[in-house]
């Protein structure tokens, strides 16, 4: 299933896509289950918004990607680097994500995310898939020069509008080997693959429990691919996962 976030009208509500209609659903999913209404839109009539608002959190992982440690000159971690993104962090497919006043110097990151369906804690990697609700995309998006100068990483990855998520949530999928791309104005600037992962996301999965209670609506962001690159006023990126869809935003100051 499809499950997205959007608006029509009024009130934002939950909906299945499904072709180019959205069916809208009862409530929250995470909560009372998918029941749809009956009612159903035009796909193109709707404004998507993002697919989730964290209840408490945006986990990420950095350098999970070989490539990508080497093209920043830094090494590959001996475990897995985690940082939070505030939960106002987060906007939605189509959103303009308005450049932090503080940075020159702000850089696309295209990454699958995991949606958390259910309170855990201490989750071994071969259980990761029972606590996981379903997967989107997501926009990790850095203020390289804070990054530098700050030393702790709140400013640099976690200035409002810094994680696009969407378009919607694929609650079936194979995340072993799936491709992630980015554009900038249409020009692809990143490729790679889930299965070229350090860890895979099972063990990503795993790794946030132990040190984190995991609540339905959590986001675990999982690293990105080699290509990384700075954003600039006017521009497009967009992120596209195999599976998923594409998520693509524009930036302004």
């Amino acid at each position: 299933m499809r499950i997205a976030r959007f608006v029509i009208d009024s009130d934002p509500q939950y909906g299945l896509v499904e072709g180019d209609e959205i069916a809208a659903i009862a409530g929250d999913p995470f909560f009372q289950g998918v029941q749809p209404t009956g009612t159903r839109h035009p796909l193109d009539e709707v404004r998507l918004l993002a697919p989730i608002i964290p209840r408490s959190k945006v986990v990420c992982f950095g350098r999970t990607y070989a490539d990508h440690a080497k093209e920043l000159g830094n090494e590959v971690p001996a475990a897995p680097l985690m940082f939070l993104k505030p939960n106002t962090a987060v906007v939605g497919p189509g959103d303009p994500v308005t450049l932090p006043a503080f940075s020159e110097e702000v850089s696309y990151e295209a990454e699958l995310a995991v949606v958390i369906g259910r309170i855990c804690k201490d989750v071994p990697a071969e259980k990761a898939s029972d606590v996981v609700f379903g997967y989107t995309i997501a926009n990790d998006l850095t203020a390289r020069d804070a990054q530098r100068t700050d030393g702790q990483w709140a400013r640099a990855k976690g200035w409002d509008g810094s994680c696009p998520l969407g378009p919607w949530i694929e609650t079936e999928l194979d995340v072993d080997d799936v491709t992630i791309s980015g554009r900038l104005d249409g020009e692809q600037v990143q490729s790679g693959s889930t299965a070229q992962l350090i860890w895979s996301v099972a063990d990503l999965v795993a790794y946030a429990s132990q040190a984190f209670t995991l609540l339905p609506g959590d986001v675990i962001l999982t690293g990105t691919p080699a290509g990384v690159g700075l954003v600039r006023e006017g521009q497009r990126f967009e992120a596209e996962i195999e599976g998923i869809g594409t998520l693509s935003n524009t930036f302004r100051r």
